[in-house]
């Protein structure tokens, strides 16, 4: 029974998400990383490869067509330096500029866009090398590495046939100019960078889903873990009985305490009483003082019997106003003309009372 309760059975709550979600704990992959990364790559330089280019010859062609009358000096290596650097950025920002939103945004996506202000912190052990070692020859890191091997393996097998074609070409055995083997170089790293990227994302795929189950069952929950959470978290079911309890007793207190004031006792016959007072100089319409079922019932026709309140017996008043009225509310205006015929009652009986005594 102990093993058992210490299994993780349990979904993880609310409460553990949202603790694991700010200590950065989210299902990542970092092959959806690397596959956003190469696909926008590529996209970028489908977009501005040919610009790219133009851009290169023109350089090349600008430096070598006045290579023979430059003078070799510091200013002039400076400014070949500076323009190379140039040209260079400017070739660069394109794919550079793509694989940062890419990267961003897989991120993003997998993180739900959401901040972990807990997994900036800085943390010691990750510095502690004989950790570091047991999370390296751990059977947690065999799984990435196993994918790592798949991920090789399957590329290989899908860049395969391509590569084999590209050393076939006719290129390597002819004569051709510069623009030819750009365009060629060019056509044979997409073809390669393709195959590639599909197996990228059949990989992140299958990784990214994995990623998802082991997350979820890294926070699945004991039984104890979630009767503890559970009370820290809607406090601990018997004191919030014994507080219910209590507060039960409060409102049945003083509830009693207003029946002396009633002026006339509603029941059915003894398993309900309802307690009504009209003052019509302050109230617009009778209330309900108290009521109550069964002992709660007893106890108010004993406190009215004490105080020589009047006790009417009307079954269907009396259960209409115990479903419907609340202690301290008024009475419905569907019930005025019933309510009316029980006071006048009790005002005949109250002025008859009065009159013998008086007489005596």
């Amino acid at each position: 029974m102990s093993e058992q309760a210490g299994e993780k059975t349990e979904k993880a709550s609310q409460k553990r998400l949202e603790e694991a979600h700010k200590k950065g704990q989210f299902a990542r992959s970092p092959e959806v990383q690397t596959a956003f990364v190469l696909m926008s790559a590529m996209m970028a330089l489908m977009f501005s490869g040919g610009e790219m280019w133009r851009l290169i010859a023109n350089t090349q062609i600008s430096l070598f067509s006045h290579l023979h009358d430059t003078p070799l000096s510091l200013n002039v290596m400076q400014r070949y330096a500076i323009n190379g650097a140039l040209l260079f950025g400017r070739c660069v920002w394109p794919v550079l500029a793509a694989t940062v939103l890419a990267g961003l945004l897989a991120g993003g996506i997998q993180t739900r866009f959401r901040i972990a202000p807990e997994a900036l912190g800085f943390n010691w052990e990750k510095l502690n090398p004989v950790e570091g070692l047991k999370r390296v020859f751990s059977m947690r890191s065999a799984v990435p590495t196993g994918l790592s091997i798949l991920k090789l393996s399957v590329i290989i097998a899908l860049s395969y046939g391509v590569i084999k074609s590209i050393l076939t070409d006719p290129i390597f055995h002819s004569s051709v100019d510069v623009a030819r083997i750009a365009r060629f170089m060019a056509e044979s790293s997409f073809k390669v960078i393709l195959r590639v990227a599909v197996a990228l994302v059949m990989l992140a795929a299958t990784d990214y889903g994995y990623q998802i189950w082991r997350t979820d069952r890294d926070l699945m929950m004991t039984k104890q873990e979630v009767k503890d959470e559970s009370k820290n978290t809607e406090g601990n079911p018997q004191i919030k009985a014994r507080q219910r309890r209590k507060r039960q007793a409060t409102s049945k207190r003083k509830m009693l305490m207003e029946v002396p004031k009633a002026d006339v006792i509603v029941v059915n016959p003894t398993h309900i009483a309802v307690a009504l007072r009209y003052d019509r100089k302050i109230m617009k319409a009778p209330k309900v003082v108290a009521k109550g079922s069964r002992l709660n019932a007893l106890q108010i026709r004993e406190i009215a019997q004490q105080h020589q309140i009047p006790i009417i017996e009307n079954k269907p008043l009396a259960r209409m106003m115990f479903k419907y009225c609340r202690v301290g509310g008024e009475v419905p205006a569907q019930l005025y003309a019933a309510v009316a015929e029980v006071l006048a009652w009790v005002y005949r009986v109250n002025a008859y009372r009065y009159y013998r005594e008086q007489s005596l």
